[in-house]
């Protein structure tokens, strides 16, 4: 059986609404879990119980502090070896983000994965599309960001998946691989265009003054978000690899339309 964690949240329920449109066995598992879903809660390493389980689909679980992230991978790998799990495929970040806020725990779980004796596959995943398209800020009639005139090689959520469940349905060939899921560069001047409307440029000094002011978010979270602006900014993560449609065996959705359409159903769309 194939289990993917996280099954929940938007990327593990779509790799496992994947896995069952490919006929695959899968389950899916979460702290929170649905009906027919093994319960899984990281922060409980005693109760983690993967037996059974052929594949596991580590969705990173990122919404926390880096130690936090880390032990928790960490506590569900050691359970995937105590419960004989055959292959570990990992979703972690692109190449390029190595300059991200939030990279260093997934190239830490990646060294985890590595040496965890069980076989393993790393899919590093690209920025998504959706996520490129929320961030930008509505403003009167346009939109304001702090990417500039910089490009990010973005990445539907659902392709993501399904590359996820390519790889989990068969992963022996994909046994030691690390694949870099990028997309096609878009600007968010490229997205102002799709919902006809004109783009502002804000530095990234007013960008983070507008987070560290936003009700509801976390500490790590203004750092982390602003890390992905100046990365987008200064041509870091605009980079292409042909990993995604390979695997995918056709070509990737537009991302830009993917974030075109996340900007115009955002809640401040006019």
């Amino acid at each position: 059986m194939i289990l993917v964690t996280g099954a929940r949240g938007n990327l593990g329920s779509a790799a496992l609404a994947a896995l069952h449109a490919r006929g695959a066995v899968a389950s899916g598992g979460s702290r929170t879990p649905g009906e027919g879903m093994r319960r899984l809660d990281f922060d409980d390493p005693a109760d983690l119980d993967l037996a059974g389980v052929s594949t596991l689909v580590l969705v990173s679980a990122g919404y926390a502090e880096d130690d936090r992230v880390v032990a928790r991978h960490a506590a569900v790998l050691d359970a995937a070896v105590r419960d004989g799990v055959g292959h570990v495929v990992y979703t972690s970040l692109t190449t390029a983000g190595d300059h991200l806020g939030f990279a260093l725990a997934h190239r830490a779980t990646e060294r985890l994965v590595r040496g965890s004796g069980v076989p393993w596959t790393i899919l590093r995943n690209g920025l998504y599309a959706e996520l490129f398209g929320g961030l930008l800020m509505w403003a009167g009639d346009g939109v304001e960001s702090a990417f500039g005139e910089g490009a990010l090689a973005a990445v539907a959520r659902e392709d993501l998946a399904e590359a996820a469940a390519v790889v989990a349905s068969d992963p022996a060939p994909h046994g030691g691989r690390v694949y870099d899921l990028v997309g096609t560069p878009v600007t968010a001047g490229q997205v102002a265009g799709g919902l006809g409307v004109a783009h502002r440029a804000i530095s990234l000094g007013e960008y983070r003054r507008r987070l560290l002011e936003t009700p509801g978010l976390l500490p790590f979270q203004p750092p982390m978000l602003a890390s992905i602006a100046t990365g987008v900014r200064h041509g870091f993560l605009d980079g292409t690899a042909p990993d995604l449609a390979d695997l995918l065996g056709r070509a990737p959705r537009d991302p830009l339309a993917t974030a075109v359409e996340a900007a115009r159903t955002s809640p401040r769309f006019p």
